[in-house]
């Protein structure tokens, strides 16, 4: 379907009206047609067809200004919730005065399941759709609702971060976030109305996550007022307000606009044109992370080092794994259904150490120089000379990443039967915990006098004391991790730094804790894949080994890892 629409002020969700009327807000010139502005054509569309949201339908419209030039991608604008703020008709006056760049903008409505008969509901997809954190709006905007626009329409759109905006209001702002949150790779530019941060599907974690997630290169222009919504969710203009606090923090470039309006779209239609003009300033200069404010979150300022992000450092791989270092700082990693085992070299250079690994997972060096792998296809713990050659250290149980002590004794975690294993240099393996669902990675602190061990399947990385003979006792679930929505932790392998701070692979990204248990701050995954495991290497052991999906990747730190094939350290304590 397609028709053009003369009449273009419109809302497609209408939101409260505040009954204390505090919402004395006019549009300006900019928000009027004005004469000798070229005018943009709307084109109105229906969608139903996505299968990331499976039944629904849902309108769009497509703003086109007479700007737009074939042989020139376009800048881009989404806005949930239809055509908000006068829109069409801002953009025509702003990309005539060269005040933002030429701009297509789309306009859509959240889906509807419509029902099988009168007598029955639709279902009514808004707040699935917007309130939801994940990225599985991202995903329809990218995958299903962009080529749509473009098969259409045959209009030639910027696919560069730096070139596309996102917006809405209540709902529609939150979701707008997400997007961005989600994939800064594609959106940079928020435009949040009444954002809805409060408590009806996650959005109240953002203050929380935004304070201690790497920065993201977005730029975020929120409105509120002091009579929006205060019911069962939570407070709306609190919210916003812990948004900005919390954008200023981890150093984002944010702007906003507070006033004493309801929860309406008034005070968003008057400031829109000036909201606008601040989200292009500069452009096409790119929007970066940190680039107004110098962020005080821990992660940027205590543990990572100014311009240095992931490096590639070996890739073709199917599925790394159990990333290790040896006394001079070269890691090793295993390609699991490769049956390999890689070496990185001081140089840099990738080359095979062993082969016929019978699926080697975790690995780790001891005081020995061995270094020591979990061969689950052969059920064995094995140790490698410096030539790759293996022996068994011991058999007869699944196993899937170990650490090991000064003096050369083994923890094992065995997820499938929910237990973990000790194996005392020369001694008899036993069993001296039972009962996580999965336990996974596993390392001791830089003292050596704990045992953490990380439960993929939850929530939390356990603590033990570890005792003389080396049984565990005063189990506790200690570290408490952040969740993706709707998920478990997906922690994984882990590492420590000299201050004792734990580093845990997780499905968010690098969630660093203090010894207190405490998450200080996230560091953003190298690729979207499963971060399997972590390791610090290098000649100054000031470099974060990671593996992730089919590469290992590094990155330069200011901290130093920890080894416990070396004497133990005594971190300081934490702040408490």
């Amino acid at each position: 379907m397609r028709t053009s629409i003369l009449c273009l002020p419109f809302i497609a969700i209408t939101l409260a009206t505040d009954a204390r009327g505090a919402d004395n807000y006019s549009p300006g010139a900019d928000s009027k047609m004005q004469a000798g502005v070229p005018k943009g054509t709307v084109v109105h569309f229906v969608f139903d067809a996505s299968k990331i949201f499976p039944g629904t339908t849902r309108d769009y419209w497509v703003y086109t200004p007479s700007q737009y030039d074939p042989a020139k991608p376009a800048c881009v604008y989404i806005c949930q919730d239809g055509i908000q703020n006068n829109a069409p008709v801002v953009f025509d006056n702003l990309i005539h005065k060269k005040e933002m760049p030429v701009t297509v903008g789309i306009f859509v409505t959240p889906g509807q399941v419509k029902a099988p008969g009168e007598g029955a509901l639709d279902r009514f997809n808004r707040s699935y759709e917007y309130d939801g954190l994940g990225d599985s709006y991202a995903r329809f905007l990218l995958e299903e609702l962009l080529p749509d626009v473009i098969t259409r329409t045959g209009l030639k759109l910027s696919t560069n971060a730096n070139d596309r905006a996102i917006g809405g209001s209540s709902s529609g702002a939150v979701c707008a976030f997400t997007a961005a949150w989600e994939r800064p790779d594609q959106f940079r530019r928020v435009f949040s109305s009444i954002g809805t941060y409060v408590g009806l599907r996650g959005g109240n974690n953002y203050p929380t996550l935004i304070r201690k997630l790497e920065p993201k290169p977005i730029r975020i222009f929120l409105q509120d007022g002091t009579n929006d919504l205060n019911i069962y969710g939570g407070d709306w203009w609190m919210a916003n307000q812990e948004m900005e606090r919390s954008l200023i923090f981890s150093g984002y470039a944010v702007n906003h606009a507070w006033g004493e309006g309801g929860h309406n779209g008034k005070q968003a239609g008057a400031i829109f044109p000036d909201a606008m003009r601040w989200l292009w300033k500069d452009w096409p200069a790119p929007v970066v992370a940190n680039a107004e404010n110098q962020s005080k979150q821990p992660v940027a300022t205590g543990v990572l080092l100014p311009g240095e992000d992931w490096q590639v450092v070996s890739e073709g791989h199917k599925f790394t794994e159990g990333p290790a270092v040896n006394a001079r700082g070269e890691i090793f990693f295993t390609d699991i259904p490769n049956n390999r085992i890689h070496k990185i070299g001081l140089d840099g250079k990738v080359t095979i150490f062993a082969e016929k690994t019978d699926g080697a997972n975790g690995l780790m060096f001891g005081p020995d120089e061995k270094l020591y792998a979990c061969a689950n296809g052969a059920r064995q713990i094995r140790a490698y000379d410096d030539k790759g050659e293996s022996s068994v250290v011991t058999e007869g149980f699944e196993s899937n990443d170990l650490c090991l002590n000064q003096r050369g004794d083994l923890y094992v975690t065995d997820p499938l039967a929910k237990q973990i294993w000790f194996i005392p240099k020369g001694g008899e393996k036993r069993v001296v915990d039972r009962g996580i669902e999965f336990p996974n990675g596993v390392v001791l602190s830089p003292d050596q006098s704990l045992l953490y061990v990380a439960d993929s399947r939850g929530q939390f990385v356990w603590s033990y004391q570890v005792k003389a003979d080396g049984d565990l006792a005063f189990k506790q679930r200690y570290f408490h991790l952040h969740l993706p929505d709707g998920g478990s932790s997906g922690a994984d392998g882990m590492t420590v730094d000299t201050n004792g701070t734990l580093y845990v692979a997780t499905a968010l990204g690098v969630q660093f804790c203090d010894q207190a248990g405490r998450v200080n701050g996230i560091i953003s995954k190298p690729q979207n894949k499963w971060l399997a495991n972590l390791c610090f290497g290098g000649p100054n052991l000031d470099e974060l080994y990671a593996a992730c999906g089919d590469r290992i990747y590094k990155r330069k730190l200011r901290v130093r890892g920890a080894t416990s094939f070396r004497p133990s350290i005594k971190p300081r304590a934490p702040r408490l």
